[in-house]
C-alpha cells in the first residue's frame, strides 16, 4: 500500500466517524441533551477530515479546498460557541447551528465522493452536472434545515450546569 493509498484510508475512516458522530450528536441535540465527549470527538474528527483533505496532491485550488476552509470556519465558530463561551445565550443557537451546518458540508462531501467512486452512482451522473446528483444534493438540503431548526428549539431545553442556579 502506498503512503496516498494509506493516507487515504485515514482520512476516509476520519470522514466517516466525523460523520457517525455528527448523528449521535445532532439526535442529542433534538433530544435537548449536551453529548460531552461525543461532542469532542466529532468535532476534532470534523476538523481532521477538512485538515487532512488539504494533504492530497494537487496542482490548483479546488471546490474541496474551498469548502474544507469554510468548514475549518464553521468548526471554529462552533468550538468558540461551546468550548469559550460554554453555550451561553445566543452561543447556543450558534453552537447548533455552526456544528450541524458542519455535519451537512461533511455530508455533502460524502454525496460528492460516492458520485465520484461508486461506479453505479458515478454512471448515473459522471460529471456531477446531472440531475441525480442534484437531486441527491437537494434533497439533502431540506432534511438538514428541518433537523437544524428543530435542534435549535430542542437544544435550548438544554441548560449547561455551570449555568445552573444553585440554593434559592
Amino acid at each position: 500500500m502506498s503512503f496516498l493509498d494509506a493516507f487515504t484510508l485515514v482520512h476516509v475512516v476520519i470522514s466517516l466517524l466525523a460523520i457517525a458522530s455528527g448523528f449521535v450528536v445532532l439526535y442529542d441535540m433534538l433530544r435537548g441533551k449536551e453529548s460531552g465527549g461525543r461532542t469532542a470527538f466529532f468535532l476534532i474528527t470534523t476538523v481532521l477530515t477538512s485538515v487532512t483533505g488539504f494533504g492530497f496532491p494537487v496542482d490548483q485550488i479546488l471546490p474541496s479546498h474551498i469548502l474544507g476552509v469554510l468548514s475549518l470556519v464553521v468548526l471554529g465558530l462552533a468550538i468558540y460557541a461551546r468550548y469559550s463561551r460554554r453555550l451561553h445565550g445566543k452561543w447556543r443557537t450558534t453552537y447548533v447551528i455552526t456544528a450541524i451546518f458542519a455535519l451537512y458540508l461533511n455530508v455533502f462531501v460524502l454525496i460528492v465522493q460516492g458520485f465520484l467512486k461508486i461506479p453505479a452512482l458515478h454512471e448515473l451522473a459522471p460529471t456531477q452536472t446531472e440531475p441525480p446528483f442534484a437531486i441527491a444534493q437537494l434533497a439533502v438540503l431540506p432534511i438538514f434545515l428541518v433537523l437544524g431548526a428543530r435542534a435549535v428549539t430542542g437544544f435550548r431545553a438544554f441548560e449547561p450546569a455551570a449555568s445552573k442556579k444553585v440554593g434559592p
